[in-house]
């Protein structure tokens, strides 16, 4: 069952992909940026998170940060970049960004 994510475009994906994508994002930003987002991405995400605006900017910069990293593989970089961008114009609309 996919994790469905405001502003994304794509369909939802699983908690197993974000899971994946984590360990990726874990190999391309530094300790302390990872830590900010773990519980996220760290593969034990199982509930419903509401994230506040400013939060979710700065999410979205550190995905198109770990995106744009040359470690991160071709098809997680697209990932990445499209959760980013999703955070992004949550925050900019001044909404909460829902995970369900």
């Amino acid at each position: 069952m996919g994790i469905s994510i405001t502003g994304m475009t794509s369909a939802p994906p699983s908690a197993t992909t974000i899971g994946n994508l984590g360990r990726h994002l874990a190999h391309t930003l530094s300790s302390s940026e990872w830590r900010e987002i773990a519980d996220l991405f760290d593969g034990t995400f199982a509930d419903v998170a509401s994230i506040p605006p400013r939060d979710a900017a700065r999410i979205g910069d550190l995905l198109h940060k770990a995106a744009g990293h040359r470690l991160m593989p071709g098809e997680w970089r697209t990932l990445a970049a499209e959760m980013g961008t999703a955070a992004q114009q949550t925050a900019r609309a001044g909404r909460n960004w829902e995970w369900r």
